[in-house]
């Protein structure tokens, strides 16, 4: 499945952006649908996830800013963050998993800026 983020910008301290993910084909196969980042200089980490079932988690450096969602009907996930910090600076990433049988694909990343 071919993922592609998008919704990236520059945008100052305490604004908002929405990140989608589109997929090429049916995500309701997918067991997990996530969003990762990274910095300049750093390694890519983790942000959110949606675990089949409905399980939702994020990292604690994002927790109460960012939103996942997913929209299986439009194969679409978003990720809202409101009260950006400059370090959310990093380019992020959509990823899905399946489990059985095991796929796991990236989108291509979109940066997001926050500064002022």
């Amino acid at each position: 499945v071919q993922l592609q983020a998008f919704g990236g910008g520059l945008v100052q301290p305490g604004g908002s952006l929405r990140l989608s993910c589109t997929a090429s084909e049916s995500i309701t196969s997918m067991n997990v649908m996530g969003w990762y980042r990274q910095a300049p200089g750093k390694a890519r980490e983790w942000v959110a996830n949606v675990i089949s079932g409905g399980s939702i988690a994020y990292a604690d450096s994002v927790k109460g800013r960012f939103t996942i969602s997913g929209d299986n009907a439009k194969n679409t996930m978003t990720l809202q963050m409101n009260n950006l910090k400059p370090e959310d600076t990093a380019v992020y990433y959509c990823n899905v998993v399946r489990w059985t049988p095991r796929l796991s694909s990236w989108g291509q990343g979109t940066q997001v800026t926050v500064s002022s």
